[in-house]
């Protein structure tokens, strides 16, 4: 039996070879270029899972980075970020039910606000199909999902990050790799281009959320991490102030990147000693004082009309106050509600009055627990957590929760709106959701730490 077994065997290779040339040669004849590319790109998908499914923290680095350098955009701005986060997390539950045989998230109160706003947000799409108003068309279907999704996927890279990255060195690896990529983006984006350099099409768009966490983790790490080398501190601390530079100076009229930023820094101090955020509060109050007067000197029309807005806002949101509209749906209700006259479509610029009209006040509320117990877990790690990278790590996420805060509430930077910042925006958005999702990857590895302390 063995001599025929190995006749069969090598008759078999030459037919599979001919078969497989003869495969090619079809393909090359009868496809399109456009099927070709796709067939070219089959390997290259089937690699990234495989390793997605081997190192899910290096998954998490490329979808974090891959937004900063691909130009590629599908319909109506859906891109490269988006889709590896939703290829990550379908393997992560496809592991957790095919392999683990249940669905375990990390034992961290952050979690229970984080899943009732999905659950609202699920609510509230269904509740976005029914007429509102009489005359008024509905959002397509594709932007309510969209504006779905925004959030789904934004709730899913924090739960990644909060469930898979267990070991200290991958969240630095994380952390450093978009410290550099976000230094290079900084140099060449703007800095270059000031001295008649053109690059600027090396690096995408990124919005203020791209900004809060580099000066956040930038600013803590040279601060708080004394394993860090003094050079790379200095370097960190010159990154920080290039970047106020930019904002400040050379996007001036850009205020929801440096306020946030500002803001930012500010709550790193305080967090660190009270005793600094008391000397800050002068300091803070004649800078609001002198900023203000030039903010109104510059942007009166912009505050006055947002005000506007907001205030028809609230008389489209008592339509449904508790739930919400849908997503995307108060777009194409606006021309009901003249702004200064005119009947036309606006958004409202202010990720809040966006929750609201789009899942209710029960969305804001969850979406506010959500920050109180992140606020909270921070403050309770900043002692707990191990000298070094994770305790500057903790530090540098209390500022970048800060000036989330704030920039949410200068506009829509923090959950896209469909049709404002859009799925385009997710790309810088998602940062935000990543490292703090890394904020209770260090708790549990601090409680691990503690369980293992007190078995010795």
């Amino acid at each position: 039996m063995k001599p025929v077994l190995g006749v069969s065997q090598l008759q078999l290779r030459p037919l599979l070879i001919v078969s497989e040339l003869l495969l090619i040669a079809a393909l090359a004849f009868m496809a399109s270029q456009r099927q070709l590319t796709l067939v070219l790109f089959v390997p290259l998908g089937i690699g990234l899972v495989l390793t997605f499914l081997r190192w899910p923290s290096l998954g998490l680095i490329i979808a974090s980075l891959a937004g900063m350098v691909v130009p590629f955009y599908g319909p109506s701005g859906l891109n490269v970020t988006m889709i590896l986060i939703a290829l990550l997390l379908g393997l992560w539950l496809l592991d957790m039910m095919a392999r683990q045989h249940q669905i375990q998230l990390a034992p961290s109160r952050t979690v229970w606000p984080l899943l009732s706003f999905l659950v609202v947000a699920v609510f509230s799409f269904g509740l976005g199909q029914l007429p509102w108003l009489t005359f008024a068309l509905h959002a397509p279907l594709g932007a309510q999902l969209g504006g779905l999704a925004i959030l789904v996927l934004s709730a899913g890279i924090f739960l990644l990050v909060a469930n898979q990255v267990q070991d200290l060195r991958w969240l630095s690896r994380i952390t450093w790799a978009f410290l550099a990529l976000g230094a290079m983006s900084v140099l060449v984006r703007s800095l270059l281009p000031a001295l008649g350099l053109s690059m600027q099409n090396l690096f995408q768009q990124v919005g203020p959320v791209f900004y809060i966490w580099l000066v956040a983790m930038a600013f803590s790490q040279a601060l708080f991490n004394r394993d860090l080398h003094l050079g790379w501190r200095l370097i960190l601390g010159g990154l920080v102030l290039v970047t106020i530079y930019i904002l400040f100076v050379m996007k001036f009229a850009d205020k929801s990147g440096w306020l946030s930023v500002f803001v930012c820094i500010a709550a790193i101090i305080v967090a660190r000693s009270w005793r600094a955020g008391l000397a800050l509060v002068p300091v803070g109050v004649l800078a609001a004082l002198y900023m203000w007067t030039r903010i109104i000197a510059t942007d009166d029309y912009s505050i006055s009309t947002r005000f506007d807005a907001w205030s028809i806002m609230a008389q489209i949101i008592k339509i449904s106050p508790v739930w919400g509209l849908g997503f995307a749906n108060y777009y194409w209700y606006t021309p009901f509600f003249p702004i200064r006259g005119y009947a036309v479509s606006f958004n409202s610029h202010n990720n809040y009055v966006d929750i609201v009209a789009q899942t209710g006040l029960v969305g804001l509320v969850c979406l506010l627990w959500l920050w109180w117990e992140l606020g909270q877990l921070g403050w309770r790690l900043r002692n707990q957590a191990p000298a070094g990278f994770a305790q500057a790590y903790v530090y540098g996420a209390l500022g970048g929760l800060a000036g989330m805060v704030v920039a949410g509430m200068l506009g829509d930077w923090v959950l896209p709106f469909f049709y404002n910042v859009g799925l385009y925006g997710f790309r810088s958005s998602m940062l935000g959701w990543l490292f703090l999702g890394g904020l209770v990857s260090v708790e549990q590895m601090v409680m691990k730490q503690k369980v293992s302390a007190a078995l010795k």
